[in-house]
């Protein structure tokens, strides 16, 4: 795909958040099923839910676009998925386990953060301030997801590891 201006380029980051989201949908069961801890479980869980939503705004922008989703492959997160299931091929203890689930979970997060942040400067610079307002609720969900993330780490599971043995 030729990237002639800057509605070419925000085409092309939305498709590539597509194809990250529906990445996402599949690692965070197996990051669930691999979470020892409760909470992580349950914060893996809720965050499935959320990305479908993250997937559904996606389809909404392309709808009103008159554009398909697919045609981008996620080059970016299919890497930092692939090191987070290399991380849960490992033996580790329960809490060593969760914490690097965490720091898995995190990048995937700051990828996504970084990526809507981007595509929602071009959406305002385009004048599409629909797709502003829907771009932003993702944002803001996958920042509070980070920090939900940081907060479990921070709580308990960082410590649990700490000691672990």
């Amino acid at each position: 795909m030729k990237l002639n201006d800057l509605q070419d380029l925000y085409l092309a980051e939305i498709k590539d958040l597509y194809d990250g989201e529906q990445r996402i949908i599949k690692a965070l069961p197996k990051m669930a099923e691999n979470a020892n801890s409760s909470d992580l479980r349950n914060a893996f869980e809720a965050h499935l839910n959320q990305t479908r939503q993250h997937v559904a705004r996606l389809e909404q922008i392309f709808q009103k676009l008159d554009e398909t989703p697919k045609g981008q492959k996620c080059k970016g997160l299919e890497g930092i998925i692939d090191e987070g299931e290399d991380m849960m091929d490992k033996d580790a203890p329960p809490a060593v386990a969760d914490a690097a689930l965490i720091s898995a979970a995190q990048r995937v997060e700051h990828y996504e953060i970084a990526a809507y942040g981007s595509v929602r400067a071009y959406a305002r610079r385009l004048g599409l301030e629909d797709h502003v307002q829907l771009l932003q609720q993702t944002l803001d969900e996958e920042t509070e997801t980070d920090r939900q993330l940081t907060s479990l780490a921070e709580s308990y599971i960082n410590e649990e590891a700490k000691s672990a043995r």
